[in-house]
């Protein structure tokens, strides 16, 4: 499922009301931001920590999605907008380093982290870490060899 701008744009506008609740001029918090997807609705909705809700979007493109990965392709384009809106918006954010923005399902529980913020560390590519579980077995299996 390629998104439109439409979708895009729906996207972001959740994000920045995300942004919107830890403006730049507040006190830091601490928390991490859970966004859930329901393709029955099509909705975006964002949690902070105590599972409040801080914002809700209809995505229209997400409306009755029967993909067989709909979360895998929904998470590609949340990182997307995450990356492009990483220096403008996220990065002003009045929450403590670190935190995270993570895909969650309907019971909190994490599918994917999304987006990391660290002191050294920004963003957290699925691709980045996978298959290293096997590549650091095999290296133990060599060392101890």
């Amino acid at each position: 499922m390629e998104p439109t701008p439409q979708t895009i744009q729906q996207i972001e506008r959740a994000i920045r009301k995300v942004a919107d609740n830890f403006p730049p001029t507040a006190d830091a918090v601490m928390t991490d931001i859970h966004l859930q997807v329901k393709p029955s609705s099509g909705e975006l909705l964002a949690f902070d920590d105590n599972d409040c809700e801080i914002t809700r979007v209809v995505v229209e493109q997400w409306i009755e999605a029967k993909d067989d990965n709909f979360y895998d392709e929904a998470a590609s384009q949340l990182c997307q907008c995450l990356e492009q809106m990483r220096s403008t918006t996220l990065e002003t954010m009045a929450i403590m380093h670190p935190f995270s923005f993570a895909l969650v399902d309907e019971d909190g529980e994490t599918l994917r982290d999304l987006y990391l913020v660290d002191d050294d560390t920004l963003i957290l590519h699925r691709d980045l870490l996978e298959g290293l579980d096997e590549d650091l077995d095999q290296f133990l299996r060599e060392l101890l060899s």
